[in-house]
């Protein structure tokens, strides 16, 4: 019996990043791909970076997730398919906000590096922001600062 892919992805919308729990890894774009097959699911995922040190959890969700389907399944960590932030859904980016950290611009074909230093305050929505620095507590994220409402705040890399 071939398991319908929505379903599974539903179920996949469980499992959040362990470093923003608000968002989903499906919602981050991290599941790259799925197959569905006679008694078998194999899903693909691709960290947002090389070396995220989250995805073995990451990985341990999602395995913990199909256990409940109750057929064979395999789950892959690959870098075929390369991780951008274009990959974030529209659900994916409110959670950011969300959480505290600005969401990654949706750019076309070619990343700019000045969408690096524009960026929107997930507080109070200025542009009046500086970029601190590009190193933020992970490879993911940068460190910004807010001179409309004082406050410091992360954002989500684009990439």
């Amino acid at each position: 019996m071939i398991i319908d892919k929505e379903q599974i992805f539903k179920a996949l919308e469980q499992v959040a990043d362990p470093e923003i729990p608000t968002v989903s890894i499906v919602d981050l774009g991290i599941i790259t791909g799925l197959e569905s097959m006679d008694d078998s699911i194999h899903v693909t995922m691709t960290p947002t970076f090389v070396g995220c040190p989250a995805i073995e959890v990451m990985k341990q969700g999602v395995e913990e997730v199909l256990r409940t389907f109750d057929c064979a399944f395999t789950v892959d960590v690959n870098y075929d398919i390369p991780w951008d932030s274009n990959r974030v859904t529209e659900k994916g980016r409110k959670a950011l906000k969300d959480f505290g950290l600005a969401p990654p611009p949706i750019y076309d074909t070619v990343l700019n590096l000045d969408i690096l230093h524009t960026v929107s305050c997930p507080y109070c929505n200025s542009q009046n922001t500086v970029m601190q620095t590009p190193f933020g507590p992970t490879l993911c994220r940068s460190i910004h600062y807010c001179n409309s409402c004082l406050q410091a705040f992360e954002q989500f890399k684009p990439v």
